[in-house]
């Protein structure tokens, strides 16, 4: 099966707000072994819904929309569905009870007709129950083509794929199996991991396909096998990670979208009883916002200090002003100090300190603008890296969170 997945919504042309349905139902419809062939977005507009459809027939087997189905007038959907179908709007009586009860339990008034027309659904459709909100989802076909209208609110749309779509797409269609498998990798750019797994790549049977997905700091790598055997697909899919990891493993951190650098750390400071602090300025805060992004982080991360500013590195963090001025507010001596600092403040086992230029000005320091020092303090040892990150201010900060996540990481491993 092949789908293609229709936002309908000025807001979302006009940037007002983020498309995040289109992402659920297209990792929801992959699960299941339905291939997604594209992703629009249209304006709420009946011409252009219209052609949008009749483009689309035919050339895929389901079309899945979002969006419009509101009781406003600018919702227009299930009336462009009559005028697309040759249909007419009628009271669906299961759904006219439910937004009845919905309405006087949640709101605790009485059901207003504009409510109730949230019944009304073209004659010919089949209706998709929402639980959880009034207006309802339909499923329509024509000729070769499913068209399937959802609302735009995302837990409203993620009920009905959940309990309505998927399982009447598995109970009616036979499908292939689609199996992934992501192995995470950081310390690394997109081009060099490349490099290394070229003879590698160039091996892989032609049922399993290769993605990179790169990120500052870190590159996905997303195998994905497609077949009828899902037996054949899974013992593929396993041996050629393995052959991948003796390749790469120096750089391998996890092999799935949750195994993520901070979550995997998190394990590890878990298993051995470790504690770490965060003494950050050019990061803001963000190691640690990443830190305790992990459920249970508290066991291992004690706290932080957002030391931006000089003035507070001198009055909180107690950096000798004489240090600064040697060396600038941007160096490793700084970092260090920082690091050493916030461990000792904080009683933990590690310590991480970040100091740099993310640009676009140099601010109180001479440093050339990309530049970040990483100080790591152990337990033994204290850790001083010199890093240029480049351009934008985005990419500085994303990588130099993620470089000293796995410069903290590659010590912890030490002891393992």
């Amino acid at each position: 099966m092949k789908a293609t997945i229709v936002t309908i919504g000025d807001e979302i042309l006009i940037g007002q707000i983020v498309d995040t349905n289109s992402g659920f139902i297209a990792k929801s419809l992959d699960k299941i072994g339905v291939e997604i062939n594209e992703m629009l977005s249209i304006s709420d507009d009946k011409k252009h819904i219209l052609d949008t459809f009749a483009k689309l027939q035919n050339t895929v087997d389901l079309v899945v929309i979002t969006g419009g189905l509101g009781p406003t007038k600018d919702d227009i959907t299930k009336k462009t569905f009559c005028d697309y179908f040759e249909d007419k709007l009628v009271v669906d009586a299961k759904v006219e009870q439910h937004v009845i009860e919905l309405i006087e339990r949640v709101m605790n008034r009485p059901a207003s007709q504009i409510n109730k027309d949230q019944a009304l659904v073209p004659s010919k459709c089949t209706v998709l129950h929402n639980q959880v909100g009034t207006a309802p989802g339909m499923w329509m076909k024509k000729e070769n083509t499913v068209f399937i209208s959802l609302p735009g609110v995302p837990y409203e749309m993620k009920y009905i794929v959940d309990q309505e779509i998927i399982p009447k797409i598995v109970r009616e269609y036979d499908r292939p199996y689609i199996i992934h498998k992501t192995i995470i990798t950081y310390g690394q750019g997109e081009s060099l991991v490349a490099e290394r797994i070229e003879d590698w790549e160039n091996n892989l049977p032609n049922f399993i396909k290769l993605a990179y997905l790169p990120a500052p700091g870190r590159v996905r790598l997303r195998l994905s096998a497609r077949g009828t055997d899902k037996k054949i697909l899974e013992t593929a899919l396993d041996e050629n990670v393995s052959s991948l990891n003796a390749i790469i493993n120096d750089i391998i951190f996890g092999f799935d979208d949750n195994e993520t650098i901070e979550v995997v750390l998190g394990q590890l400071m878990t298993q051995q009883n470790k504690t770490v602090a965060t003494a950050e300025s050019c990061t803001g805060g963000k190691i640690a916002q990443l830190l305790t992004s992990v459920s249970g982080a508290g066991t291992y991360f004690k706290g932080g200090v957002v030391s931006y500013a000089t003035e507070v590195k001198i009055e909180v963090l107690g950096i000798d002003e004489s240090l600064i001025n040697e060396h600038s507010v941007v160096s490793g001596a700084v970092a260090s100090a920082m690091a050493l600092s916030v461990k000792k403040m904080m009683k933990t086992d590690y310590a991480i300190a970040t100091t740099g230029n993310a640009g676009p000005s140099k601010g109180d320091s001479n440093a050339e603008i990309g530049t970040v020092f990483i100080a790591l303090a152990t337990p033994t040892e204290l850790i001083v890296k010199e890093f240029n990150f480049g351009q934008p201010r985005e990419k500085v900060v994303d990588r130099a969170v993620i470089k000293s996540l796995e410069l903290l990481q590659k010590e912890i491993l030490k002891n393992v």
